[in-house]
């Protein structure tokens, strides 16, 4: 598939400059037709360090952030990520959408504003993802499926069809989330947690953690 067409920012904020934040850098670089300047910001001083991957590093407090700019929050714990979107809108940067060209995925996708889909994934029909949502590489989300804003997909996690994931979610890596059924979709709750490799084959009710195959609740 071809990059995504013409932007129209000129620069790219990724707030983080650790190994999320040079994925997503790696990820503008692959995704687009025209690559804006780059820009990795950090919040403490003591994250601050020589050029990433050719891109300079800048605290958040010191720089006067650009009216055409964008940003993508590379910071993999749900929770977080919302704080740090909001007060990037709260400053009037408006965020980046990113999706890999190798994506595979029909015209029946919502993708909501600042999340990104990594390489190797495929979304198929009547999937919605929300506002900051993470896909990393190579998972699937199947038909009818939403992902609420915010949560994070870990790598090689699969999601199959009729599944409601609330928003601030984290999916652990390798983990499998059976079907729901139409007019009865399987939901995982608001701020749930699904630990790595487990197998949900239920609801998953909002705050709790579970783990395991079948996945079951440890708090």
């Amino acid at each position: 598939m071809r990059p995504e067409a013409r932007l129209d920012f000129s620069r790219l904020y990724v707030f983080g400059a650790g190994g999320h934040g040079r994925e997503i850098a790696w990820l503008a670089e692959r995704a687009w037709r025209e690559i804006p300047e780059i820009v990795f910001l950090v919040d403490d001083s003591k994250h601050l360090k020589s050029p990433v991957d050719g891109y300079p590093v800048r605290l958040l407090e010191d720089e006067e952030l650009a009216s055409d700019s964008r940003v993508v929050v590379a910071v993999g714990d749900p929770k977080s990520r919302r704080g740090i979107a909001n007060a990037f809108e709260e400053r009037g940067v408006r965020a980046a959408t990113i999706v890999d060209p190798t994506v595979t995925r029909s015209g029946r996708i919502s993708i909501g504003d600042g999340a990104v889909v990594f390489p190797g994934c495929v979304l198929t029909t009547d999937v919605t993802l929300g506002r900051h949502v993470h896909v990393n590489v190579g998972c699937t989300v199947s038909h009818d499926s939403r992902v609420g804003d915010f949560s994070s997909i870990s790598p090689g996690v699969h999601i199959a069809g009729n599944v409601r994931i609330g928003e601030t979610v984290f999916v652990g890596v390798g983990a499998n989330i059976i079907n729901g059924l139409t007019g009865a979709p399987l939901v995982v709750g608001d701020r749930a947690v699904i630990a790595a490799g487990a197998c949900v084959i239920g609801p998953v009710d909002a705050g709790s953690m579970v783990a395991g195959v079948p996945a079951v609740k440890k708090r």
